[in-house]
């Protein structure tokens, strides 16, 4: 008995008549097998909490000499049939049969249409490999979610157009003698060819060669990164600016970073805000609440649910790229203001085409202000003081590439100094930094490019509405004219491009509603009237043949997008100043192309191609 004793660390705490019995049944398969299978059952059962494989009971029971040999022959014959025998037994035998049973059936199901769930019944249940189970279809997957775009008619083609600085704003396609004119750049200002900044450009070349050297940390920060980010805080008249690789960059990573560092942020953002601040509005992890678009009764309901110690950021833009409308920045400062919010300005589209400076809307809401005060000043009381960040572009009117923010110097630091988005990329290369303060500097003080601009704006919009071309209305100088149908839309982008050596590119979802897909036009400084009047022609002649909707067809369907409406119904949404038809009014026209033409000796303001040569170009257009 002590030899047993010390052999079997039970024998001290178990009766010799249960002892004897245990180990009976053992030779008799059946006690044993009963114990031996709730042991197995426990160690299969892998979604059981507090699951740790057989219990120490039974551990050390297989060590002992006695018992052990039963245990261990039990445990052999049940775990054949532990797989389907734990899962299969009544929910009180395991009450997370249920659960396991389902993400197995999920899992089954899933091998050729992958779910998250699925995923995770795969993570949580043991997997052989050493089946001739299939692979995933990849490459099936991908050809899926194409036919899906194709199908729906939302896929994207690219054309290849060369714009040549030459001969802006004309471009050749694949073929360099077929040459075409571009009505949707972004390049509003044409100043891209600037020699101006061309040159600055061409210098820093010489002189620094073609890259960066690396992130600003490393080996890529210069004096003329630097200069950059002072020029752009002297023009949105802030502390300080930061220079990122995109604006798309700038939102992404400003957005995420800073709401995540404010405890419990909440982010409120117009229904159409740009893809940029929704990415980073998902990437910041704050909670978010989306305003029906310039729906300021909207926006302040929203904003009246938290208590003014609440963190907030209120995102929206200036100009909406899409449809032209303007943000209603001096109620939404405002508002912000009141509940203890901060204030998100995206000036992309704005910068350089508004403001005597080049500023954005927000300068041109306080166009004589801002004209007597030196640039870089701060205007006490004015909106650009009022609003606490704005976001750039240097790629649009400025004409090169590149985004910023502008905001007080603390923010800006904090975002310096935790965004991964500008600490871990490449910096903007010299020549790209030189030509950008060369545009800034340059819009800074010339009001020729902004004046032909809108003139030529103007102009068009008053062409296409005499001739019932569908216009969605709005003060900027966005021309976007409604097609209502992705794939219609896609075919007058191509008739245009191939019958009438026109480039306009068709928007279509996501980057508009379905059902409100368009042509967007953008008129240039070069854009000369023979231009103008071959562009209305091409439309007029593909509208007759595609039998497109014009404005009073629009009209008697009950309108969208503003077309057919009555005035009272699309000044709700568009934006600015009620009962003006435009942002530049025709006092401020006239103040800049009186200020160009004393500038320049009085020198008329023609555009960048003379009107002869422009008809020249025309005629041989075939």
């Amino acid at each position: 008995m002590s030899v047993l004793n010390r052999a079997c660390p039970y024998l001290a705490r178990t009766g010799m008549t249960a002892l004897q019995g245990l180990a009976d049944a053992g030779l008799s398969g059946s006690g044993m097998r009963s114990l031996s299978t709730s042991a197995v059952e426990q160690a299969r059962c892998g979604v059981c909490p507090g699951h740790t494989g057989q219990s120490a009971l039974l551990a050390k029971a297989s060590e002992c000499p006695v018992v052990g040999p039963s245990i261990r022959a039990n445990d052999a014959a049940a775990a054949a049939k532990a797989s389907k025998a734990v899962h299969q037994a009544p929910a009180t035998a395991c009450p997370y049969a249920k659960c396991a049973d389902s993400a197995d059936a999920k899992a089954s199901a899933g091998a050729n249409a992958p779910s998250k769930s699925g995923v995770a019944a795969s993570a949580a249940a043991p997997v052989s490999h050493d089946s001739q189970e299939a692979v995933f279809d990849y490459e099936g997957q991908y050809q899926a979610k194409l036919a899906k775009k194709h199908g729906d008619k939302s896929y994207r083609y690219f054309n290849n157009i060369n714009r040549l600085a030459g001969r802006f704003p004309q471009a050749h396609t694949a073929n360099a003698a077929n040459i075409v004119t571009v009505w949707c750049s972004n390049d509003y200002l044409g100043q891209s060819k600037n020699p101006v900044v061309v040159d600055a450009m061409k210098d820093a070349l010489d002189t620094y060669g073609a890259g960066a050297g690396g992130t600003r940390n490393i080996a890529g920060n210069s004096a003329l990164h630097l200069r950059l980010e002072a020029e752009l805080a002297s023009l949105h008249r802030m502390e300080a600016a930061l220079v990122f690789s995109s604006c798309f960059v700038a939102n992404d990573a400003t957005i995420s970073t800073l709401c995540s560092a404010l405890p419990g942020c909440v982010i409120f953002s117009d229904k159409m805000n740009h893809a940029s601040m929704i990415q980073g509005i998902r990437h910041s992890g704050a909670k978010k609440h989306v305003f029906n678009h310039n729906d300021l009764a909207h926006l302040e309901q929203l904003l009246a649910q938290y208590p003014r110690s609440t963190p907030k950021l209120i995102a929206f833009e200036s100009v909406y790229s899409m449809s032209g409308t303007v943000g209603r920045i001096p109620e939404i400062c405002a508002l912000a203001k009141k509940y203890g919010a901060i204030t998100y300005l995206d000036e992309v589209h704005a910068v350089g085409m508004y403001g005597p400076h080049g500023a954005g809307v927000a300068e041109h809401y306080d166009y004589e202000a801002s004209l007597r005060a030196p640039v870089g000043q701060r205007i006490a009381g004015s909106l650009m003081d009022q609003v606490d960040i704005v976001t750039g572009t240097l790629g649009k009117a400025f004409g090169i590439v590149g985004g910023y923010i502008a905001a007080s110097s603390s923010l800006v630091d904090m975002i310096r100094s935790y965004a991964p988005g500008f600490i871990f990329t490449t910096s903007l290369p010299p020549p790209i930094n030189a030509g950008a303060v060369a545009s800034i500097q340059y819009l800074s003080e010339s009001q020729r490019e902004r004046y032909l601009q809108q003139t030529h704006v103007r102009q068009l919009k008053s062409d296409l509405a005499s001739a019932g071309i569908p216009v969605v209305p709005n003060p900027s100088h966005i021309v976007p004219v409604l097609v209502g149908d992705a794939e219609r839309a896609k075919m007058a982008s191509d008739m245009l491009l191939n019958e009438h050596n026109i480039y306009v590119q068709s928007i279509n979802y996501p980057t508009v509603s379905v059902g409100e897909e368009r042509l967007r036009i953008t008129p240039s400084p070069g854009h000369s009237t023979a231009m103008r009047a071959r562009l209305l022609g091409a439309l007029d002649s593909v509208w007759n043949k595609l039998g497109l909707r014009r404005t009073t067809d629009w009209e008697r369907e009950g309108g969208r997008c503003g077309v057919g409406e009555s005035r009272a119904q699309w000044e709700e949404h568009v934006g600015w100043k009620r009962g003006a038809e435009y942002m530049w009014e025709n006092h401020q026209l006239k103040q800049a192309r009186d200020y160009e033409m004393a500038r320049k000796g009085a020198v008329p303001i023609t555009p960048a191609i003379p009107e002869t040569v422009q008809q020249i170009i025309s005629a041989t257009m075939v």
